[in-house]
């Protein structure tokens, strides 16, 4: 997928974004077990309804048991603190952030997580696209 160069606005935005999501992420590999990485992608034409942000985990049932302990609810609420902090205020958090697993992508998608993300834009706008 050919990624288009963003305005200077935009890349602004972005890196903010990116700045508030690496302290979430530091933040979250040393609070939840099993967390792995995350990542994001956004259609900035739409944005901050279209962010999406993807929490990784290991296995599925990593993210089941983090979910058990509501983990989830503590990583979503630390993205939104760090994303506030940048001026990005997104209305419906838990709809923009999503948990996936190394496992699952291995399974369907070979590891590649560039198509596995995609499928997830797809749904969204078929505009949109992924931004690390």
């Amino acid at each position: 997928m050919m990624k288009m160069k963003l305005s200077k606005t935009n890349q602004k935005i972005d890196n903010n974004v990116c700045k508030a999501l690496t302290i979430a992420c530091e933040s979250s590999l040393h609070e939840v077990a099993g967390f792995v990485w995350l990542t994001h992608r956004a259609n900035y034409t739409n944005f901050p309804a279209s962010l999406v942000i993807t929490c990784v985990f290991n296995t599925d049932e990593e993210i089941d048991a983090m979910k058990a302990l509501q983990h989830d609810e503590t990583m979503i609420s630390t993205i939104q603190k760090q994303l506030l902090k940048v001026g990005v205020v997104v209305k419906n958090i838990k709809k923009s952030v999503r948990f996936d697993s190394e496992q699952a992508c291995q399974a369907k998608h070979d590891g590649q997580w560039s198509d596995r993300l995609a499928l997830s834009i797809v749904k969204q706008k078929p505009n949109a696209r992924r931004v690390h």
